[in-house]
């Protein structure tokens, strides 16, 4: 018989168990602010739950995306509750099941849900053992938690199980528990429980999911996002087989069929007879851009920057870049009963639920979102348009389980892109010193994600449209445009400031590290630059401007790693260097590199890389080294392949010849990666922390090589032999 909490059905479990320090000595007062995610969600049934068969089940509103928290968060219960590993159960984003956490963004999920899950399994074992303590009217101080029981000196023991029913797991979170001092499964690298039916063939996401009595559908899109439809024949595709309806509302137009490729071949013929309404911008977009109204802030003023006319001065470029998914966008919708249930990819459930029960004019409580992986995301990409469309299609297909699922062209034309941004560093030097630093940036906003139905792409196309929310910049600390725009370095007198752009040329949103990205490939170029001014090593350079201890520590461990200091020199080989601290406020990480620049062709080889990151407690060490690797060849692939392009009708780079993505024979030869551990310190994060050192290590490394700084991404061959074939 299984115990019954709330509104869920729980299972329990078993390990060894120390009580030890408090879990957070900043929070130590009752009624203090609860850790992590446990401010929004304070009651412990929400996190956790134990029934009567020894398994234990974990409640996360955070979504795996491929960075393997799901495996992180399991060790992380099974530590605090003295349960094996494998007897840990968990469910991710669900809104009828899990806490709501919001995104799963910004390398937050450990911090956020991480900490929320350590303090409530911590107090989740404290019940358990004081309930043992109060049947045996014995100290709880003498009793030990192990093997998903609680064990007295004498030998006595009581399972989980049998003391569940008596434990108020529907109380609230206290601000004080005692963690775990023992980590029996923290710290191992356990092999993630999200890859084996990745790589066998499994159903692992979204895409695979196959419901009984399943139909399939295509949208006919517009050739580029706010295109309006002017004219349209739909009889052709309503009369090709298996076709069950063509569903139009407004600029809205899509096809169910029976089975998927009837779907394709219908949603094509009709496609084929649409006209459209609609232009894109200037090719040329960096002068477009700084050409619009700009709301500036100042994010940073220390003592002004007090230049002087030979202050050293650059301007850094980056185009707009796609998620690029490898698995198009995908969403099954079933509306049974005025219930309406979406399986989306989506990395917000329950925001999406409010912006489809918007557009929907039905009530939140009346939708349900439940979050399955797709192949390939870290930010917005098309997941929540294709939610929308399950929905809107649901809808006019009730009871059928209908799935949607996005073409290439549609995925590379319609998701929003990581916007263009321009940068301008200028700084003084003064014996060897930064004396003075000026940064600004000018950037569009990074999140345009739903939480309203305006921000989904196929509400914007309905016969009565919604209207998009007015774009805003994302607030500091952690900032959107602005992102890692504040030096973490010690410098007397510097200004940053933010030129927040509020009109679009092109949809964006929030791609991989927002503006870090490119603020720290900015930065650290600089900081190379400056270096080689001041006729300084670019580490020793670094490490003279940095009071963070730390940050000092992963700088010195990267370097040591590469071998900066033995480095021998090779003709057409350079090495580079970069660091950061994600958002100012997460995870450490440095990265050497070295490259060859083959001058006849432009291309670029990446060689060896070496990688430290400071990311507080490891919980998985291994998790966090893919999270590095993963990092380091996407940004890579960023830098120098990606941008969109496109015409005055449409988007041109809509398939993967003419959006090329890094291909195996450029990936590096080697990426090493330490892994510094901090038991007992907070969560900071891990999967954004490479994008930005890994982008300027690159371009150090291929001025090293060339004697050729380049400041616009991406580098590619035209790009590079345009550079070496400068002032030749």
């Amino acid at each position: 018989m299984s115990v019954a909490f709330s509104r869920r059905r729980f299972l329990a479990g078993g390990g060894a168990i120390v009580l030890g320090f408090s879990l957070n000595p900043r929070v130590s007062a009752q009624g203090a602010r609860l850790p992590g995610s446990l401010e929004r969600n304070p009651m412990l049934d929400s996190w956790i739950g134990v029934g009567g068969d020894g398994t234990i089940t974990i409640f996360t509103g955070k979504a795996e995306l491929g960075q393997g928290i799901r495996t992180a968060l399991m060790q992380v219960a099974a530590d605090q509750l003295a349960v094996p590993f494998e007897r840990i159960a968990l469910v991710t984003a669900d809104t009828a099941r899990t806490p709501d956490e919001g995104y799963t963004a910004g390398s937050n999920s450990m911090k956020d849900s991480g900490t929320a899950i350590l303090n409530a399994a911590a107090q989740a074992r404290e019940l358990l053992v004081a309930e043992a303590a109060k049947r045996w009217n014995v100290a709880a101080t003498s009793l030990t938690a192990r093997d998903g029981a609680v064990v007295a000196p004498d030998g006595r023991r009581l399972e989980f199980r049998e003391i569940a029913p008596s434990v108020p797991l529907r109380s609230r979170a206290s601000a004080e528990s005692k963690r775990a001092t023992a980590r029996n499964v923290v710290g191992k690298s356990i092999p993630r429980v999200d890859i084996p039916a990745k790589v066998t063939g499994g159903a692992a996401y979204v895409h695979d999911l196959r419901l009984p009595g399943m139909v399939h559908a295509r949208v006919v899109r517009p050739p580029q996002h706010g295109a309006k439809l002017t004219a349209i024949d739909t009889s052709a595709g309503e009369r090709m087989p298996g076709v069950l309806r063509v569903v139009r509302d407004g600029s809205y137009v899509a096809v169910i069929a029976t089975q998927e490729f009837q779907a394709v071949r219908a949603a094509r013929a009709i496609s084929d007879t649409a006209k459209w309404e609609g232009r894109l911008p200037p090719v040329d977009v960096y002068p477009h851009l700084l050409g619009l109204a700009s709301q500036d802030t100042v994010i940073h003023d220390r003592d002004g920057a007090n230049l002087g006319a030979a202050a050293i001065d650059a301007v850094y470029r980056r185009p707009y870049q796609m998620h690029g998914s490898i698995g198009p966008s995908c969403a099954v919708g079933l509306l049974e009963g005025g219930k309406l249930t979406v399986w989306s990819h989506t990395q917000g459930v329950y925001p999406l639920r409010g912006a489809i029960a918007e557009m929907l004019g039905m009530e939140k409580e009346s939708v349900r979102v439940i979050h399955m992986e797709g192949a390939g995301c870290y930010g917005h990409n098309g997941a929540d348009d294709a939610g929308a469309d399950a929905g809107l299609l649901a809808r006019a297909m009730p009871g059928r389980p209908v799935r949607v699922q996005w073409m290439r062209e549609e995925e590379h034309s319609w998701e929003p892109y990581g916007p263009a941004m321009v940068t301008r560093a200028r700084a003084a030097l003064d014996n060897g010193r930064i004396a003075g630093w000026e940064f600004d940036v000018w950037s569009n906003t990074h999140s345009t994600r739903p939480g309203k139905a305006g921000e989904l792409g196929p509400a914007s196309l309905l016969a009565k449209p919604f209207p998009p929310s007015a774009p805003r910049p994302l607030p500091q600390p952690e900032g959107g445009g602005d992102r890692n725009a504040i030096p973490l370095y010690s410098i007397p007198r510097a200004k940053v400031t933010h030129r927040f752009i509020p009109e679009m040329p092109l949809r964006v949103s929030a791609l991989r590290a927002l503006g870090a990205y490119m603020n720290v490939f900015s930065i650290e170029s600089f900081m190379d630059e400056l270096a080689a001014a001041a006729r300084a090593d670019p580490v020793e350079f670094r490490l003279r401007h940095l009071e963070d201890a730390r940050g000092t520590e992963v700088i010195r461990a990267a370097a040591r790693r590469f071998g900066w200091s033995e480095y021998a020199r090779t003709p057409g080989k350079g090495r580079g260097f970069a660091f950061a601290r994600y958002k100012n406020l997460a995870a450490y990480c440095a990265i050497a590199m070295e490259v060859e620049v083959m001058r006849e062709s432009g291309e670029i080889r990446v060689g060896r890389v070496a990688a430290a990151v400071d990311s507080g407690e490891a919980v998985n060490p291994d998790g966090i080294r893919n999270q590095i690797e993963g990092g380091v060849v996407q940004s890579l692939s960023w830098t120098m392949l990606e941008e969109v392009t496109w015409d005055a009708r449409r988007i041109t780079s809509r398939d993967w010849g003419r959006y090329p993505i890094l291909r195996f024979a450029h990936v590096p030869a080697s990426i090493d990666v330490d892994v510094i551990d901090r038991p007992g310190q907070p969560f900071l994060g891990t999967g954004e922390a490479a994008q930005g050192p890994a982008a300027a290590a690159f371009a150090n490394a291929v001025a090293d090589a060339t004697g050729k700084r380049i400041r616009q991404i991406p580098f590619d061959p035209p790009r590079v032999r345009a550079a070496l074939l400068e002032n030749r």
